[in-house]
């Protein structure tokens, strides 16, 4: 219908106006320096597992050490990126997801890689290795998941259901004890069992302690 002011406007023209495009989400330039902490994590756990494919084709001792070396620095990082945040007040909308999938590589994958680098891959021992990284799965999910409805009125969760994956440097520091005492080479410590025909190192058993310790419902404090 033609304006009787102005025959030149209609209705229509409002209509014609082109839409306004969502501005594009700038990744890089979302990042806070807690983020930077957290890739810091993720390089660390994935440059422990490519230094565990490197100690196999090599088979040179200090690829193996450096694979163990980087999975505690991996978790100073993680310790690190969480206080940082809070001493700054500062937090991406990227933050909670990069952590999870840092923590994936560097406390669920590279220390599965880990115990399989150095003699657990009885079939048994890598069926044990997968459930432990799946549970580091489910376990981070699940706080994701959660974390919500565990905070208090103030937004903080003051525990844990499960043990946290990080918890799982510690397997990577008996191992290293072990190493370095020359108990995993040539045989590994505790020996072997045949089950069934299938091999399993109860050394393997720790993951699965592990693993199980994740999935619990057990309350740990969050210090």
């Amino acid at each position: 219908m033609a304006n009787p002011n102005n025959p030149d406007l209609s209705e229509s023209n409002s209509s014609e106006l082109p839409p306004i495009k969502p501005k594009r989400f700038s990744m890089i330039r979302s990042f806070v320096f807690a983020d930077f902490l957290t890739l810091g994590n993720g390089f660390c756990g994935a440059g422990s597992v490519l230094s565990v494919m490197q100690y196999l084709v090599v088979h040179e001792n200090h690829w193996l050490v450096i694979a163990m070396a980087l999975l505690p620095l991996a978790g100073i990082f993680d310790f690190a990126d969480g206080r940082v945040a809070r001493w700054r007040h500062r937090s991406s909308a990227l933050g909670a997801d990069l952590d999870s999938l840092a923590d994936v590589i560097s406390f669920g994958l590279a220390p599965a890689a880990l115990g399989f680098a150095i003699g657990l891959r009885g079939a048994l021992d890598v069926a044990i290795l997968l459930y432990f990284v799946g549970c580091g799965i489910s376990r981070l999910a699940r706080f994701n998941a959660t974390v919500d409805a565990l905070a208090d009125d103030s937004g903080k969760v003051k525990y844990f259901e499960g043990t946290p994956i990080p918890t799982s440097v510690l397997l990577v520091i008996v191992l290293a004890v072990l190493h370095f005492q020359g108990l995993l080479n040539p045989t590994i410590w505790l020996g072997e069992w045949v089950i069934g025909g299938l091999v399993l190192h109860p050394l393997t058993l720790m993951y699965a302690l592990s693993g199980s310790a994740m999935i619990s419902t057990w309350k740990v404090p969050k210090f």
